[in-house]
């Protein structure tokens, strides 16, 4: 998976609260066996009307936000069932980062491994990140992974919590199976002790 060290990118607001697994992206998607093609349908029915045209007034569809990489949304995001497609969806928007005030466990580990920081930061910390999101075109913050803090051109900084072993995984771009091989020496050198011991 891509390394995550520090991202510095255009934030777009969602402010909603318990966005699920199946509004990022409805079940009636998850037919496919690839983990790529999912990202023209996060969000699907807010993002589309019915005859299949984007719905202007979801605010992802506004031309000020179509770059964001940083998505930043209200509390319990990622609720519902544990599909890994959501953060793949989100990461095929393009998003690298997501700021929350509370993450669906699964949702937040789902993230960690595919590449993308779920950042948890108070309330008002969101508040205002949100807010300013809304009111200012080309809005960006700086998210470093290394010092676990995020911060704007305005004076705006916060630090957040993220467990050492996922931080470090996700600075070195290893995901289960990419810290699996980096024991791979290790592994062979067991298994041919194993088969000439028995």
């Amino acid at each position: 998976m891509q390394a995550f060290t520090k991202l510095t990118g255009l934030v777009a607001p969602l402010d909603r609260v318990n966005v699920d697994t199946d509004q990022i992206i409805p079940k009636q998607f998850l037919k496919r066996i690839e983990r790529t093609g999912f990202g023209k349908f996060a969000f699907f029915d807010w993002r589309y009307l019915e005859d299949g045209v984007e719905n202007p007034d979801f605010v992802l569809n506004q031309p000020k936000y179509r770059s964001a990489t940083i998505l930043v949304s209200g509390r319990n995001f990622g609720s519902g069932s544990s599909r890994e497609h959501a953060p793949w969806a989100l990461n095929e928007m393009g998003f690298r980062a997501i700021i929350a005030p509370s993450f669906a466990d699964i949702f937040r580990s789902n993230c960690m491994q595919n590449g993308m920081v779920p950042v948890v930061l108070k309330q008002e910390q969101v508040d205002t990140v949100m807010g300013k999101a809304i009111q200012r075109t080309g809005y960006q913050i700086t998210i470093d992974l290394e010092s676990q803090t995020v911060k704007d051109d305005d004076g705006f900084k916060a630090s957040f919590e993220i467990d050492p072993f996922r931080r470090n995984s996700l600075l070195k771009g290893l995901d289960d199976i990419g810290l699996s091989l980096e024991l791979e020496g290790e592994i062979t050198r067991y298994e041919t002790s194993h088969a000439a011991g028995s």
